[in-house]
């Protein structure tokens, strides 16, 4: 019968190349790995190595049970920590606000890839707007906060994520289309389609429009599609992520133009309190963040510290 043992030996063999060296790795005497690995190659009824060769070459049979062994050996080192991550109260609720609403879009990839991983931590949204997000945290009632500017706060960690560029979005037959990119004197007599959300949260206003003394009429929509349906009618325009709109840019949808010749660029971090961001899956959850975001979400760069 196969058992555990054999296949740690047999993993030994495969790595160590000869019969010394791994029976070393495994506590064993020589002779005695050498039974084991008689009983296996007597249970299969074929050699798993060569045994003239130096170093020790597998078999057909034996590099096929190396796969077992190590995809074995692999799985019980994942329940093993998942077990100690529940032992040592690791596990947990992960409660997440959003201070953009674009931020759904791209989280729940991130969101999906953790909760594989991390089967005992209960992910929660914190849902509504906030229009102190950190707060949420100071007031524990969420441990993980997603917002674009991070303001100095006792007790408060910030970790970057990616920065990204916002794109002024126009229907394709907008008299503003032929242009190369837009100024902030193009926005005063067109209407600005955005998320209903304080000005101050709104990059192209705070970042462009405000500091030129520019108040477009504003019009307030819930979700980005009617934001885009809105703009393709010519009902205005709308400044948004390259990230959230790239699709309907590529299908020729709406028309994208950068705003200001070197673009208006934004950036997102993840917020923390110091204490909870030494957490294990709190840890896990940002580096998931990270590493989903870049591998799906187009055109965003890093964002250092």
């Amino acid at each position: 019968m196969l058992e555990l043992r054999h296949l740690r030996t047999l993993i030994a063999l495969a790595d160590a190349g000869n019969i010394s060296v791994a029976a070393k790795r495994v506590h064993l005497t020589q002779s005695a790995l050498s039974h084991q690995l008689k009983v296996l190659e007597d249970h299969y009824g074929t050699m798993l190595f060569e045994r003239k060769s130096n170093p020790l070459r597998l078999s057909a049979a034996g590099h096929r049970l190396l796969r077992l062994a190590r995809d074995v050996m692999d799985s019980i080192s994942i329940a093993d920590s998942d077990i100690a991550r529940i032992v040592g109260g690791e596990s947990g609720t992960l409660r997440i606000a959003v201070e953009c609403h674009t931020c759904f879009d791209w989280l729940m990839p991130s969101m999906d890839a953790f909760r594989e991983k991390w089967p005992e931590v209960e992910l929660d949204l914190v849902s509504g707007f906030h229009p102190d997000p950190v707060g949420l945290l100071e007031e524990n009632r969420a441990d993980f906060v997603i917002v674009s500017e991070p303001a100095a706060r006792k007790g408060i960690a910030y970790h970057p994520l990616f920065r990204f560029e916002i794109f002024a979005l126009l229907a394709k037959n907008h008299p503003l289309s032929g242009k190369t990119w837009l100024e902030p004197a193009d926005f005063a007599k067109n209407t600005l389609i955005t998320y209903p959300v304080p000005e101050h949260m709104i990059d192209v206003i705070r970042q462009r429009l405000e500091p030129a003394g520019i108040h477009p009429e504003r019009r307030t929509v819930e979700l980005t599609v009617a934001i885009l349906q809105l703009v393709a009618s010519r009902r205005g325009l709308a400044a948004l992520p390259g990230w959230a709109v790239h699709h309907y840019i590529e299908r020729g949808y709406v028309i994208a133009k950068r705003i200001g010749k070197g673009g208006l660029w934004s950036r997102l971090y993840a917020a923390t309190t110091s204490a909870t961001a030494q957490l294990p899956y709190i840890r896990d959850f940002l580096a998931t963040v990270r590493r989903v975001s870049f591998a799906t979400l187009p055109e965003i760069l890093p964002l250092k510290g």
